[in-house]
């Protein structure tokens, strides 16, 4: 589960899928919204998966289309949380855009903001068999999602 170097298109695809609403959301933040007061552990946890994440998911050639086997599930199963998480971003762009609707949940995924993307990437990790990805986006989870929790926790207060 090393990996092979060389670029990958598909992990491209995933992060503009990414990156694409995050760069809209900065234009349309919810009512309320401040990063003041995130714990720094955390935070420091998101910006290190942030950044291997994203060097990972482009360096490995792993994750490129190849012929049909059983591990192309994993890829569909990465495809979909992608795809639920789009969906979930026209669901808040097209609501009040309070904290609530930010921190929500989608179709029984709790803070889906935040869980899809790391679920998509580390079920590319397991398509394309890097360790490496699977690893980064365990770390991005942990900081993305428990800031996500820690917002949450603090709207329902």
């Amino acid at each position: 589960m090393n990996g092979h170097l060389g670029f990958s298109y598909v992990g491209l695809l995933f992060l503009s899928a990414l990156f694409i609403p995050n760069i809209i959301w900065t234009k349309n933040l919810p009512q309320g919204y401040t990063s003041e007061n995130e714990n720094k552990i955390l935070l420091a946890f998101e910006r290190l998966g942030e950044v291997l994440t994203c060097c990972c998911a482009l360096i490995f050639s792993d994750f490129n289309l190849h012929k049909w086997t059983v591990w192309s599930w994993w890829l569909i199963a990465a495809a979909l949380m992608m795809v639920l998480y789009e969906l979930w971003w026209i669901r808040y762009f097209r609501s009040n855009r309070k904290l609530s609707d930010f921190y929500s949940g989608f179709l029984g995924i709790p803070l889906a903001g935040a869980t899809l993307p790391v679920a998509a990437f580390i079920l590319l990790g397991i398509y394309g068999k890097v360790l490496w990805l699977i690893l980064s986006a365990v770390i991005l989870g942990i900081g993305h999602i428990g800031i996500h929790i820690q917002h949450k926790r603090k709207i329902n207060e």
